[in-house]
């Protein structure tokens, strides 16, 4: 085993690569221990570099940056790292963070009783050792690696219905400061969940993280969801 590595048997790490604090109660509440490793990925400068205006694609892109931003950081070393990002389509039109309140205002106003999509963008890296890294110990049984090497996606979406929003109620709920980063200028875990009248697909989706499809990639990386529910979890 090389110099320095320590290797805890049984044990598979999660790092979500997002500071967002929706996602660490929704994988929390679901019993999914987890660590936190924050990217510093530029959101803008990754989009004009690849040029993709497509809100679906838009997720998956940016869910990969950040994961692959965060794999390669010497603390994600032995681990699982999964990165997401969530893009609003409205209209046709891919709205992330409005940031400000006249850009929030402006976009409620126009959803207020009408529905978009929600893309979240999923992408999972396998930063365990792989047999190809496998060094003397691990060659000589004292070991054996677990990693797969898997970098895989996918997308959750799902169809959020407003419900009619008066002026009142908009400025009063940008006043919150809520809305202005959230992707599509909204929540439904916070106090936007006032103004959702339903939503078609994976609720998980819209809260940033789709506890599903977290399941799916996983099984790229040969690892169970359940191996990482916590000991309070069962």
């Amino acid at each position: 085993m090389s110099e320095g590595r320590i290797r805890l048997e049984g044990v598979t790490r999660l790092i979500l690569a997002s500071q967002s604090p929706a996602r660490t109660k929704l994988l929390t509440e679901a019993g999914i221990q987890h660590e936190i490793l924050v990217s510093e990925v530029d959101e803008d400068a990754v989009q004009a570099k690849y040029g993709v205006t497509d809100a679906h694609d838009t997720a998956l892109l940016l869910a990969r940056a950040k994961a692959e931003a965060v794999a390669a950081l010497p603390e994600a070393e032995g681990a699982l790292v999964i990165g997401c990002d969530s893009v609003f389509e409205f209209d046709g039109e891919s709205h992330g963070k409005p940031y400000t309140a006249e850009v929030a205002r402006e976009r409620m106003l126009r959803m207020s009783g009408s529905q978009g999509v929600l893309h979240t963008g999923h992408w999972l890296v396998d930063c365990r050792d792989t047999a190809a890294d496998a060094d003397e110990d691990a060659a000589a049984g004292d070991w054996s690696p677990d990693g797969t090497g898997a970098t895989v996606g996918g997308v959750s979406s799902a169809e959020v219905h407003f419900a009619q929003m008066s002026e009142s109620e908009i400025d009063a709920y940008i006043a919150t400061g809520e809305p202005l980063h959230c992707a599509g200028s909204f929540t439904i875990d916070g106090l936007g969940g006032a103004f959702i009248r339903k939503v078609d697909g994976d609720p998980h989706a819209v809260v940033g993280l789709s506890i599903s499809t977290l399941r799916d990639l996983l099984v790229h990386a040969n690892v169970g969801i359940t191996e990482l529910w916590n000991s309070n979890s069962q």
